[in-house]
């Protein structure tokens, strides 16, 4: 990683403080922590007591951190109401999704009820929407949620954690899932991988993308957009 490229990583990182109560709570930590030491370091009363409280402050931030990146992988996937983060659950039955013209895979799905297109990328790894489509359907970003950055066409960008009650398209529903606000996206709104991966199976045949389920149900074809 060259020189310009880490600057621009942190600068990305220190842009997102203001939004970002985790890195708020961290600098706090950090801070409390070094006031401690250096109190401990002077025989003041209580240096002991600030000081494990920066620790155990910067121990549960980091559990949670290691939370929400763990519900990326559906292996390890586990549901914290305590901290807003529900139960991810994927279900329904078969579904066929023909080849657009433009050699992807497009739908229409109802998030939280209004109508959204997706492109289906199999390349990403969280499913993503516009600032503008999250407005529309009511999707915001998770209170103390960690900045995510993504690469696309146009660069990285910083994108902000939320939960989608429901999609909904063809015989699939998934409901609880994660998915992150991107500014910039436009009107590409991505089904990714954590969606796909909690699918018995993704596969291609002649032209038609199908996805099914645990415990499928009979086929549905979803008309391409």
């Amino acid at each position: 990683m060259d020189l310009a490229t880490l600057w621009d990583s942190a600068a990305a990182v220190v842009s997102e403080i203001p939004r970002s109560g985790l890195l708020i709570g961290t600098i706090a930590a950090l801070i409390l922590g070094s006031i401690g030491s250096f109190m401990v370091s002077r025989d003041v009363p209580m240096g002991r007591l600030i000081r494990a409280g920066g620790t155990l402050a910067l121990v549960g931030i980091l559990t949670t951190v290691v939370l929400q990146m763990a519900r990326f992988d559906p292996r390890v996937d586990f549901a914290v109401p305590q901290i807003g983060l529900p139960e991810q659950v994927v279900e329904g039955g078969e579904t066929r999704i023909p080849m657009a013209n433009d050699g992807h895979y497009w739908l229409r799905a109802e998030v939280n009820g209004e109508p959204v297109n997706f492109m289906i990328d199999t390349g990403a790894t969280l499913t993503a929407v516009s600032s503008e489509v999250a407005e529309r359907v009511g999707l915001e970003p998770r209170r103390g949620g960690l900045p995510v950055q993504l690469s696309t066409a146009n660069g990285t960008i910083s994108a902000r954690l939320t939960t989608v009650d429901e999609i909904r398209f063809g015989n699939v529903a998934a409901r609880g899932l994660d998915a992150v606000i991107a500014p910039n996206l436009g009107d590409t709104s991505v089904i990714g991988m954590n969606l796909l991966s909690r699918l018995k199976s993704v596969r291609l045949e002649d032209n038609m993308m199908i996805l099914v389920p645990n415990n499928p149900q009979p086929a549905m074809d979803v008309a391409a957009q």
